[in-house]
């Protein structure tokens, strides 16, 4: 029997999360998924907001009316296109820890999370909640930026690394883009010019292409010369990216993309929505 796909979608009601949802309701309509809408209570800001309410009936009462509200459109909405089941569930304790062992206990095949974007990125992966969620999860998550609004993506562009991994990720990404009939790029960047990674790349073709089964996949090798994040931008600039897919195995390689290039003139490409892929 087919497992039923299913996506954990943390919200906490801001204009980021509202748009995760969103991009997790359209996705959760094209895999036949059972959604699930995760808040968690954050006692120590709540209290900063509202002292008096002491034992937090108040806030209880607020956060399950708008969650309910929230699961009630996405129903009305949603099943009637496809998605199998839409929950909302409310819990307490640290956002990050909880998030990811929900995720554990339902199963979850997918995480899509609200970002800020440039704001939650800028400094470094490791400042905030939705990063924290990506660096901790053993699961594949999709983080949305706050002002990027659901569209069927065009193109989707996979940041290769020449690993082993690629063959089960690209299979991943083949059936993302069967759904919307999109392209996908898979794009090795490189920061110098030899023949050997001309011959390389030439020889992850080779192996990889066996395993794909869709007509619309571009083989890219790009060559720039400051850094691979700076690389990546830029391809995604001029190929018109809409979503931009990684695996985040080879640490150094994640490192070099989230952190240690990382600045304002990253702004575009961590304003498109980020698929990372973790597990396999």
């Amino acid at each position: 029997m087919e497992r039923t796909f299913k996506i954990l979608c943390p919200t906490d009601f801001s204009e980021c999360s509202l748009n995760a949802i969103e991009y997790a309701t359209r996705l959760g309509e094209k895999y036949k998924a059972e959604l699930v809408l995760f808040h968690v209570l954050n006692r120590e800001d709540y209290g900063k907001l509202s002292p008096a309410d002491v034992s937090g009936k108040n806030q209880k009462e607020f956060v399950r009316e708008k969650l309910q509200n929230l699961e009630d459109a996405v129903v009305s909405e949603a099943i009637k296109n496809g998605l199998k089941s839409c929950i909302s569930v409310v819990t307490e304790g640290d956002i990050v820890k909880k998030t990811l062992t929900y995720a554990a206990e339902m199963s979850a095949n997918l995480i899509v999370v609200g970002s800020e974007g440039v704001n939650d990125f800028r400094e470094n992966i490791i400042g905030s909640r939705a990063s924290r969620i990506v660096e901790q999860s053993d699961r594949d998550i999709i983080v949305v930026p706050r002002k990027v609004y659901f569209k069927a993506p065009r193109k989707l562009v996979y940041a290769s690394d020449y690993l082993e991994e690629d063959k089960i990720a690209i299979q991943k990404i083949v059936e993302v883009a069967r759904f919307f009939d999109s392209e996908i790029d898979m794009v090795h960047v490189s920061t110098t010019h030899k023949a050997l990674d001309k011959s390389l790349h030439m020889t992850m073709v080779a192996e990889i292409e066996p395993f794909i089964k869709y007509d619309k996949v571009n083989f890219v090798l790009k060559s720039f010369r400051d850094d691979v994040a700076l690389g990546l931008e830029n391809y995604l600039q001029t190929a018109k990216g809409d979503i931009l897919v990684t695996l985040s195995e080879k640490k150094s390689f994640f490192d070099q993309i989230f952190a240690k290039s990382l600045s304002k003139k990253m702004a575009y490409f961590i304003n498109k929505p980020l698929w990372v892929i973790k597990s396999f």
